[in-house]
């Protein structure tokens, strides 16, 4: 059975990132801040549905009394976390499942998989895709030493995403700084530390949307033209989230330039690894290319940032889906779930 053309679309944010009516009389900031609720939830009402904005942060009580007297024909989920925690966000769709309301992005499965950043890629490595050698290190616990650690080393939190902890000084040359980034994790994020070699390279991203038939974004690079002398070419949380430092260092994002070998090597990868960590609806996949061609798979990221501006949308346009067309490919598919 089709679903109506016209839909009731139940948006689940963040309480302090209800996106408004207009962005008229908000400053740069304010607008970066809700850039993603507002392009989504203004262009799918732009579209002809019917859209509410729900704020949930740690009661999933006011989903069910929405579910159940308003009934939306599908949730489009922008959550990223849930009681504040980052790896709690997997029981709200849980809880979706429960209710059996249709919803956007990746199932329960997927989000925990690829939440724990050493499990993801142990799962990885035993299908012989490339992966940096890595040692997780538990809060309360010091980070192994020892001749067969080499360096230059990244030091991030096992299940943070966003670069939420990652700087310049995440990457370490010898045993004190690994040892005092560690400690840092553990401490101001409070999460469980991973450790994995540097890989000297190109920032890659591969954006796939998709249940059982999927297609493969071209991938997208992250581009650093104006870089600070001595930093390294990562993608910092200033990087991603910081529009001045952005347009001061001229760091932007645009389609990679690949020989085409090279480009189906790393879209067939792509698709494996979507398929291995049982991810769908739409994600993306994060890569370090080395000079020598060899991408190696750094973290999965399902339900991705999707504001208008951002490299998804942004690599979607350039496959030519524009962002009205994006949206409707991503409510499909979660209306669709569990059929090709």
């Amino acid at each position: 059975m089709s679903a109506p053309r016209r839909l009731r679309i139940l948006v689940l944010v963040q309480p302090t990132l209800l996106p408004p009516d207009s962005l008229e009389g908000l400053d740069e900031r304010a607008r970066y801040e809700v850039k993603t609720e507002y392009d989504v939830v203004s262009t799918l009402r732009r579209l002809g549905h019917e859209v509410r904005a729900l704020g949930v942060r740690d009661e999933l009580l006011p989903i069910r009394e929405q579910v159940e007297q308003w009934r939306p024909h599908v949730v489009f989920n922008l959550l990223e976390d849930f009681f504040g925690l980052r790896e709690f966000d997997h029981h709200v769709v849980s809880y979706l499942e429960l209710l059996r309301v249709p919803y956007t992005g990746c199932n329960p499965r997927g989000l925990v998989l690829a939440r724990d950043k050493a499990l993801s890629k142990k799962i990885l490595a035993y299908h012989r895709i490339a992966v940096p050698r890595f040692d997780v290190v538990r809060r309360g616990r010091k980070p192994r030493m020892g001749r067969a650690v080499t360096y230059p080393r990244i030091v991030k939190s096992l299940t943070e995403e966003g670069s939420v902890g990652i700087a310049q000084a995440s990457v370490v040359e010898d045993d004190a700084q690994m040892a005092a980034r560690v400690e840092f994790i553990h401490r101001r994020l409070e999460t469980d530390a991973i450790v994995e070699d540097y890989i000297d390279g190109r920032e890659i991203y591969v954006g796939i949307v998709g249940n059982a038939r999927l297609t493969v974004l071209p991938p997208w690079e992250l581009f650093f033209r104006n870089p600070v002398a001595g930093t390294r070419p990562i993608a910092t949380a200033r990087v991603k989230h910081d529009p001045d430092m952005q347009e001061r260092r001229e760091i932007w994002q645009g389609p990679a330039e690949l020989p085409n070998d090279l480009r189906q090597r790393l879209e067939a990868t792509a698709r494996r690894i979507y398929r291995l960590l049982h991810l769908d609806g739409y994600a993306r996949l994060d890569f370090r290319l080395r000079a020598d061609g060899t991408a190696f798979f750094i973290e999965a990221n399902p339900n991705p940032e999707v504001a208008e501006s951002e490299e998804f949308a942004s690599s979607a346009l350039e496959a030519g889906l524009d962002y009205g067309t994006l949206l409707s490919r991503i409510v499909s598919l979660g209306i669709r779930r569990g059929s090709p």
